[in-house]
């Protein structure tokens, strides 16, 4: 888990360099492709059907839309606000995912979750600062990415068991092509195709090669590891970006984004070890057993 947040990072550090040159539309649909480009003879060789009546199940129309409206807004918020402070506001995706659940999937949550999720979202307001000197609208930017992501993974539970984990995979680097044409058309960083650079070519290839193995990094920790030990893990990619945003691009949270990020960890952590010990609490114990 570790790993791959670390690759997770590393991906947007690559990112948010090559938005200084080339429109970061044209970054992703490129990452797009050479994702598409892994998975599909992947999904292939284990015999997956890549086009089933099943993907036009409303879950996986869902689950792609909220990818695309996910993959514009953060990036978006890689390309024009420090990476530190979108990072900061991408961890507070958990709380959005329990809260989510409770709305539109009907599950229990209790008040101290609840008040878990309000202690979060007070977190991101003292990173954002609405209405205060401090307060930079593109950080919204992060929000709607929060938003897109939670939902997505709302979605997933949904998903009909009969699609495989790689078919959703690829089709996901489908939909970050057409996310990042949405990008390209909104002019984010530029609206006109450019050849890359070098140094730029290293890049994306470096990106494509990181985000995939980042993928693979999470999908291995979640398929081999207790949920409830390593999920709080998913917070070193904050770790990550802090020390990437002060060593690649210089940036220096100031003291309040530093609060709220630690207001935010806490509150993840604290909902997802209270989730956990539900499910061990529901498990009688002969079966846990």
């Amino acid at each position: 888990m570790v790993l791959a947040m670390l690759g997770f990072a590393v991906e947007d550090m690559l990112i948010k360099q090559m938005a200084g040159s080339l429109p970061v539309g044209q970054v992703v649909m490129i990452l797009g492709f050479g994702g598409c480009l892994v998975f599909l003879p992947i999904a292939k060789a284990y015999g997956d059907q890549i086009l089933r009546p099943e993907l036009l199940h409303p879950a996986m129309i869902i689950r792609n839309a909220a990818e695309i409206v996910g993959i514009v807004g953060f990036v978006s918020a890689i390309a024009l606000t420090p990476l530190s402070t979108a990072s900061a506001i991408l961890q507070a995706t958990p709380l959005a995912v329990t809260l989510g659940a409770a709305l539109f999937l009907g599950e229990a949550v209790g008040w101290r979750r609840w008040l878990a999720i309000s202690i979060g979202l007070i977190g991101v307001l003292l990173i954002i600062r609405p209405g205060l000197s401090g307060f930079e609208p593109k950080s919204l930017l992060a929000v709607l990415g929060v938003l897109g992501l939670a939902a997505r993974d709302l979605a997933t539970r949904r998903v009909p068991p009969g699609i495989s984990s790689r078919v959703i995979s690829l089709y996901a680097f489908a939909t970050s092509i057409l996310g990042g044409a949405i990008l390209f058309a909104l002019g984010v960083t530029g609206n006109s195709w450019v050849t890359p650079s070098t140094a730029d070519t290293i890049r994306l290839g470096l990106a494509v090669v990181v985000g995939i193995g980042a993928y693979y990094a999470i999908v291995g920790a979640t398929r081999s590891g207790e949920m409830s030990v390593i999920a709080p893990f998913r917070y070193t990619r904050l770790v990550f970006a802090l020390i990437i945003g002060m060593i690649a691009f210089g940036e220096r949270p100031d003291l309040w984004t530093l609060i709220g990020a630690t207001i935010i960890v806490v509150s993840g952590i604290y909902t997802l070890w209270r989730e956990a010990r539900l499910r061990r609490a529901s498990i009688p114990r002969d079966a846990a057993l």
